[in-house]
């Protein structure tokens, strides 16, 4: 069951707006109201905003905070301003493939701010279906084991208790599961006292496009801009970056 994917190296996320505290509070407050609007303001009988949630106090989001996000999305609190869930695709430099999700009270703000950051770092928007197709929806979860024999144990329960895949690299496990196992197989392992370094919903690439370095830095260059829009939730793509770049660029920012 075991392969090469590195999902912890493609999906980037390196948070170079992490230290942008309101930022990072916005991003985090627009997504515990489009949970909240989808499921309810309970996190016990709603996933994704349990999920959510999670993510806010891992930021150090007040619980004040939170709570008034969850009491405007249920038009308790003051500004109702409408909030789009939109996945925008682009094509990067190199070919890379992009999925842009986006939680927005301007559409047209989005798509043409994202369109001139794109187009500035030698991408472009795509249709729609142009690229998706090279993504599917996925749990990951993954679990800091430097005990490689513990690892492949944890891997073997994960199977039996849901999981669709693994991989193992440099002390990291990867599991990979459907959307509508993924919560029961955090549970059951952190029933089984096993800690999880990260759980989180996402668009995998089913494969990933290697870049060299002049392509890769560029790239990294684009996803970052893209990332740090406040309209912009999540980046994903198939990019794979070598690593010595990824470090490089990590350093320098």
């Amino acid at each position: 069951m075991s392969g090469h994917s590195k999902w912890s190296q493609i999906k980037h996320q390196k948070g170079v707006a992490d230290h942008k505290r309101g930022q990072v509070f916005t991003k985090l407050t627009r997504e515990i109201i489009a949970a909240t609007r989808q499921g309810g303001g309970e996190p016990a009988g709603n996933s994704r905003l349990r999920l959510a949630v999670e993510k806010a106090r891992e930021a150090n989001m007040p619980m004040d905070n939170i709570q008034r996000a969850i009491k405007r999305a249920l038009g308790q609190g003051e500004g109702q301003s409408a909030l789009e869930e939109l996945l925008y695709e682009g094509i990067g430099p190199g070919g890379v493939a992009l999925l842009v999700s986006v939680l927005t009270d301007s559409r047209n703000r989005a798509v043409s701010e994202i369109r001139n950051i794109l187009e500035r770092g030698a991408g472009k928007l795509a249709a729609a279906g142009a690229v998706a197709w090279a993504f599917e929806a996925k749990g990951v979860i993954l679990i800091e084991e430097k005990n490689s024999d513990r690892a492949q144990e944890i891997a073997l329960q994960a199977i039996d208790l849901g999981a669709e895949d693994f991989t193992l690299e440099d002390g990291l496990l990867e599991l990979r599961t459907s959307p509508e196992r993924f919560e029961a197989l955090r549970a059951a392992l952190e029933e089984r006292q096993i800690k999880v370094s990260s759980a989180e919903l996402a668009m995998v690439p089913k494969s990933s496009v290697t870049l060299d370095a002049r392509t890769a830095e560029q790239t990294l260059r684009l996803l970052d801009r893209l990332e740090e829009l406040d309209d912009v939730q999540k980046v994903y793509s198939n990019a794979e970056f070598p690593d010595e770049v990824l470090e490089q660029y990590r350093t320098a920012v």
